[in-house]
Parts: structure tokens; C-alpha cells; sequence
């Protein structure tokens, strides 16, 4: 029990000595300008938040996701993951870069916000300008139903017009001509 503890207070000792030695890794030859990454992370974003339906018709599609943000920007997985490191490891700049991400994918949500909003405001116009187009009509059962004004108007007029058309051609009947 005392030798366990000796080796976990050893290894945690010379775990900690360790890490204040290491100079972090070193700047890739190609690494991915700040901006580019700020896409990149925001386009992975993208693909990780679809649902699986839209990643199976993207596949239907011939887009492979792990590989299409490669040729998007051109780059390789190699190229991306020293980037990676290479950030992740110097905070304040990996730091700045994901606040770039977490405001454009807010301002993208309140853009997308905005349009919802605004299909649905013209979608409840119309839908109330067709409710002030109908009214409800009750036959002769009671039974109700929506008929649209517009219509009833445009079929009045029409039938006032067969009216005087018929008009024209009927002549009453006169009791000389039954005889």
C-alpha cells in the first residue's frame, strides 16, 4: 500500500516536473493562417451538427464529409492536425481563434433568426388576408362552411349576366299557347 502510494506521488511528481520542460510543438512548415482555421472549425461545426438523415443524403450525394472540408480549403488531414496542435498548444491564440468561431456562428444564428421570423410573419399575413377572403355560410341543414368572398362575387355577377341572357331567350308562357 505505502510502496503504491510512493510509485502515484513519484509519477504525478514527475509528471508535473516534465511538462514545465516541454517547448510545445514546433511551427509547421504549412501552417493554416488563423482566418482559414476560423472556416475551417466553423464549416466542421457545420457538418458535426447535422442530423444523421442529412449526413446519409450527403453520402446518397457522393459528399464524403471527413474528407470535404480538405478539398474545400485545400488542405490535408496531415496539415490540419500539426495546425491543430500547433494552436491548441499556444492557448491565447487557439483562444482567440474559437471566439472568432463562437460570435460568427452567433451572428449566423441570429441572421437565420431573422429570416425564420420573417417567413413566418408573411406566412401568418397570408394566411389572415385568406381568412378575410372567406366567410362562413350556413345551408340550408345548418351545416357551415368557409366560402370565399371573391368567388361568391365573381359567381353573383355571373349569374346575374346568365340571368339576362336567359331573359333574353325565355318568353312567359301565355295561355293562348296551351290551347
Amino acid at each position: 500500500m505505502i510502496l503504491m502510494r510512493f510509485c502515484f506521488v513519484f509519477i504525478l511528481l514527475f509528471s508535473a516536473f516534465s511538462c514545465n520542460k516541454l517547448k510545445g510543438p514546433e511551427k509547421p512548415e504549412h501552417l493554416i493562417s488563423k482566418d482559414k482555421m476560423v472556416a475551417i472549425l466553423i464549416d466542421a461545426k457545420f457538418i458535426a451538427s447535422t442530423g444523421s438523415k442529412n449526413k446519409l443524403i450527403m453520402r446518397s450525394k457522393g459528399l464524403d464529409t471527413e474528407t470535404y472540408i480538405y478539398k474545400k480549403y485545400n488542405i490535408d488531414s496531415l496539415q490540419f492536425a500539426l495546425s491543430n496542435n500547433y494552436y491548441a498548444f499556444h492557448i491565447n491564440e487557439y483562444e482567440a481563434i474559437y471566439k472568432r468561431v463562437v460570435d460568427s456562428l452567433a451572428v449566423l444564428e441570429a441572421e437565420l433568426k431573422e429570416t425564420k421570423s420573417a417567413e413566418w410573419k408573411q406566412k401568418t399575413k397570408r394566411e389572415a388576408d385568406s381568412l378575410q377572403a372567406t366567410y362562413i355560410k350556413k345551408d340550408s341543414l345548418g351545416i357551415k362552411t368557409k366560402v370565399m368572398k371573391r368567388s361568391l362575387k365573381r359567381d353573383n355577377r355571373l349569374l346575374e349576366e346568365d340571368i339576362k341572357e336567359i331573359e333574353g331567350l325565355i318568353k312567359p308562357a301565355s295561355d293562348s299557347d296551351f290551347q
